[in-house]
């Protein structure tokens, strides 16, 4: 490290209200040289003065950022290819670092810096970075003709931005961070599994919130829910009907567990039949027409080659309803699972999702990918060796990734490296009436970074992890998630509204 940077990163930590020398500090990160990379921008930004670019929308207001503590951004362009151009930005707290690295991840096709939880991390004393993973904008259409910049995606640009942002911690604070951790959801948590398995030095801890473990088959089952209920228009469902369909269902199921309280605990074990809803005369807002019926059926139902009967996707769960619109309410499938057959397997932008194979054409995806995207490999072994710990999460009424894959895999982790040693380091936990990465009508709101800290540097294992169900700012209801396989199970007496009534217990 240059004295000039060691003495610049001193006189921080000694008075962070000397801006000149702070100042001075993050300019001189400008110089850092780091292989196959070029830092484009670097700025002091003073506390309650970054302003995210772009133009305002959903996260992006006014008042957004005012809460920021000052932070030195650096900006980089990496270019590890001849066809890369991964954008990253590293956050470095100007004062009160907790001496740890935290990096967020992406959603669907990613395209762009995740600031708001760069935010978060930095307001929580982290050093932080995020990428775009090499390309702007959230379709797969970068990918046609660029199987570089796939790579990129895929997994280059994670793993080339710890390395980088892991070298400017060090170079500004004199130090390298203590600990690192990888905090995302969705792809995010995709990504997450790809950097323990591929690259199992990197972090300390990884939360992978619904992580797209099996990226392609996930995009088959959006296709087989997409075909069931709009391939055939008199099969669509109209919006309007969700409700209907998830009354229902919750009707149905919400009892199994010994308690209705509005949720279904473990929707795996229900059995709904939407038949109950078809229409004894002519359609109308109340029921189902026959056609209607077939299509709630397929989406309820596995994706499976025709063929062979071989599993190729999990099932939506029943209580999954209200958010059908993605998958289910047109005019095309779920976009990302289109773009994916679009511009990675077939490579032509006109290809029509109507000529979807569910035999030929689920192999030739998987045969594409060859582990480039999919991060479904269950040997953890060297992640775990060194100490590793892995959070996964998922709500159970997750329309954008078919819960039941992520138990698939924390299934194959306990076959490949044994219950005892997997429970040792991982920890998955289905959170009921949850929706994808939050929101739905089941608590949703947890601190998962909070237990991946305490099990991490204090060795306690989170054995259950409280979670809120938060109305116009206020809680109404908090229950303990809990370690697959176990679910709630309340106690018999108290409020069906207080975690401390409830105990985690196997079904």
């Amino acid at each position: 490290m240059k004295p000039a940077l060691r003495l610049s990163a001193l006189v921080l930590a000694a008075s962070a209200s000397a801006i000149p020398a702070i100042a001075a500090s993050c300019e001189s990160l400008a110089s850092l040289s780091l292989p196959d990379a070029t830092i484009t921008a670097v700025k002091l930004v003073a506390a309650g003065e970054f302003t995210q670019p772009g133009p305002p929308g959903r996260g992006n207001t006014a008042g957004a950022y005012k809460d920021l503590p000052a932070f030195c951004r650096v900006e980089a362009t990496l270019k590890p290819s001849s066809d890369s151009d991964i954008k990253i930005e590293v956050w470095l707290p100007a004062s009160g670092w907790n001496r740890k690295y935290q990096a967020v991840g992406n959603g669907a096709w990613a395209g762009s810096i995740v600031y708001g939880d760069l935010a978060k991390a930095l307001r929580s004393g982290y050093a932080t970075s995020s990428t775009d993973t090499g390309h702007t904008g959230g379709s797969g259409s970068f990918a046609l003709g660029h199987p570089e910049k796939l790579v990129d995606f895929g997994w280059r640009s994670e793993h080339e931005m710890t390395l980088k942002a892991k070298a400017v911690i060090t170079a500004f604070y004199g130090d390298p961070p203590k600990l690192s951790y990888w905090v995302s959801c969705s792809s995010g948590g995709k990504q997450g599994l790809k950097e323990a398995q591929r690259f199992p030095a990197d972090y300390d801890g990884v939360v992978a919130g619904a992580p797209v473990l099996n990226w392609t088959h996930r995009a088959d089952g959006a296709l087989w829910a997409g075909t069931a209920a709009l391939k055939d228009p008199a099969s669509n469902i109209p919006a309007e009907k969700y409700p209907l369909i998830h009354k229902a269902a919750i009707e149905a199921c919400d009892a199994q567990d010994g308690l209705k309280d509005g949720l279904i605990s473990d929707p795996a074990r229900c059995r709904f039949d939407p038949k109950v809803l078809e229409c004894k005369d002519a359609d109308g807002p109340a029921c189902l027409t026959s056609a209607q019926v077939e299509a709630v059926r397929k989406i309820y139902t596995p994706a499976a080659n025709p063929r062979s009967g071989e599993l190729i996707s999990a099932r939506y769960e029943p209580g999954s309803e209200l958010g059908w619109r993605a998958i289910a309410g047109g005019p095309d499938p779920f976009g990302p699972a289109v773009d994916h057959f679009k511009y990675v397997v077939f490579k032509d932008p006109k290809w029509d999702w109507r000529t979807f194979n569910f035999d030929a054409d689920v192999a030739l995806a998987d045969k594409i990918d060859d582990g480039t995207i999919n991060a479904n490999d269950p040997d953890l072994k060297a992640y775990t060796g060194h100490g590793g710990k892995l959070l996964m999460y998922q709500g159970w009424t997750d329309t954008n990734i078919p819960p039941g894959g992520v138990i698939s895999y924390y299934d194959a982790l306990t076959k490949t490296m044994g219950a005892s040693k997997t429970v040792e380091s991982v920890r998955l936990y289905m959170a009921p009436g949850m929706n994808h990465c939050g929101g739905g009508e089941g608590p949703n709101s947890f601190d998962m970074v909070g237990a991946m800290e305490r099990w991490v540097e204090n060795g306690k294992a989170p054995n259950e992890i409280l979670a809120s169900h938060i109305t116009e700012g206020k809680v109404d209801r908090t229950r303990p998630l809990c370690p697959h396989p176990q679910v709630a199970k309340y106690k018999g007496t108290g409020s069906i509204d207080d975690a401390a009534n409830f105990s985690c217990k196997l079904p």
